[in-house]
């Protein structure tokens, strides 16, 4: 039997139709592990399809015995219309992902059946079931599941072509987040839990991946300091260089910024999210303290550690001043990437419960909902002002003269952030063309 794997991606990232380069691309693990989840001895011929790097036509694919999609919330609509399409030609689908786990309902009225939550233990008998018959509507994760006691293969990278990314030496030693930021669907997804790996199983698994470099997806690694330090220690002997996220917070902890560097991490993906401590507050980052940014830049520059710092706009605080003193202070900080979205209500997260509440919401079109693109009514401006401002900070941030400071400033880790800001200099100067009327058209060709 032949299983079609696909892992769908909205016009802005999309092959051919998007901006987004090479550069800015790494492999997604959830197909590499999907794939080695399937118990061999069902004997599927899987055909993968990640639409970041694959330019596909689903009617090349109606051979498919059973199609399995996997999304979140600003590719749910995509992956909806793919579902009905294969549906309409008598194709069984299975839908897993962030989105189908915060609205299984939803999902469920695309779909034959819906995987929730992690897909260790049900996404296997989902396969096991369908083959023999009994393919049920749901698939839930056990309450009491534990990532440390499951004895998961290694992710299948085989599948990927690697000319088509910056790495695919893609990595995760915990899922989940015990932190409550309000605008974030993670912690929604998975109730609030963190889960972790044995550190013994995420060494070996990048002592045996080839290349030098590894690039942790986890949202965030140092979420448990101990587990963090034990695992910083034991990545030491490697002699890899890897790049990861954390919160800031970490930059002010001497003994666990100083682990961080010694076991390689040459790069970061930080929530910085607000310029005025105001800002902080209403996304429930108490951890966030603006005072101190310049401060934590420094340490992690003088580490060898380059940043790459994620900002929101739209916030209750933010005025149309927001844009200018955000790209001002990545300008003057010289913050190595900057990054800017929008205020996303994300469904289940305490953003989307205040916004549904107050009225607020005026786009419930999932494609709309890739955090580019303002889908509610802002306190102190227009939603136009916002999305304006959105592009102004992008275009200012990314200017030729911007990227040659930030960089020459920080001199971190330049071979993948020069490719890096390139990559968003493009991207910043194509954004505004993706419209809303684009991004549902697009959503909609299936």
């Amino acid at each position: 039997m032949k299983l079609l794997l696909v892992l769908p991606h909205g016009p802005i990232h999309r092959a051919r139709a998007g901006s987004y380069a090479r550069a800015l691309r790494y492999a997604p693990l959830t197909l590499a592990a999907l794939v080695a989840l399937i118990p061999r001895e069902l004997g599927f011929r899987v055909q993968v399809i990640d639409e970041g790097v694959d330019v596909w036509n689903p009617a090349d694919h109606l051979d498919a015995d059973l199609v399995a999609l996997s999304c979140m919330t600003g590719t749910a609509g995509r992956a909806y219309a793919m579902a009905d399409y294969f549906r309409r030609h008598g194709k069984p689908v299975i839908m897993g992902g962030v989105h189908p786990t915060l609205r299984p309902a939803e999902a469920k009225e695309h779909a034959d059946c819906v995987v929730t939550g992690l897909a260790e233990e049900s996404w296997p008998q989902a396969l096991r079931d369908f083959v023999q018959g009994r393919l049920q509507p749901f698939y839930r994760m056990r309450p009491d599941f534990d990532l440390g006691s499951v004895k998961a293969p290694a992710p299948d990278r085989s599948i990927f072509d690697r000319r088509k990314y910056i790495t695919v030496n893609s990595i995760e030693a915990t899922r989940g987040c015990f932190h409550k930021c309000a605008f974030c669907a993670i912690a929604r997804a998975w109730d609030n839990r963190y889960f972790t790996r044995p550190v013994a199983d995420v060494v070996e698994e990048a002592r045996r991946l080839e290349g030098p470099e590894l690039c942790f997806l986890d949202p965030s690694l140092t979420c448990d300091r101990e587990f963090a330090l034990q695992l910083f220690r034991a990545l030491m002997p490697l002699g890899k260089w890897w790049v990861g996220c954390a919160t800031i917070d970490t930059a002010l902890d001497a003994e666990l910024l100083r682990a961080m560097a010694e076991s390689g991490c040459r790069g970061l993906l930080v929530g910085f999210e607000s310029v005025r401590q105001e800002g902080i507050q209403q996304v429930a980052k108490p951890f966030n303290k603006v005072a101190e940014y310049r401060e934590a830049v420094r340490r992690f520059h003088g580490y060898g550690i380059g940043i790459q710092a994620c900002f929101v706009f739209g916030l209750d605080t933010d005025r149309r001043d927001v844009f200018r003193r955000t790209a001002e202070f990545a300008y003057e900080a010289e913050i190595d990437v900057p990054q800017f979205s929008v205020l996303t209500p994300f469904p289940g997260t305490e953003t989307w419960r205040q916004l549904e509440s107050e009225g607020r919401i005026i786009e419930r079109d999932w494609s709309l909902y890739d955090a580019e693109h303002v889908v509610f009514r802002p306190l102190h401006m227009t939603p136009d002002e916002l999305q304006e401002g959105l592009i102004y900070a992008w275009r200012k941030s990314y200017s030729l003269r911007s990227i040659f400071k930030r960089l020459a400033g920080s001199r971190c880790l330049l071979p993948i952030s020069i490719p890096a800001n390139l990559g968003y200099h493009t991207y910043a100067a194509h954004l505004s063309k993706y419209s809303p009327d684009l991004m549902k058209r697009e959503g909609e060709q299936w």
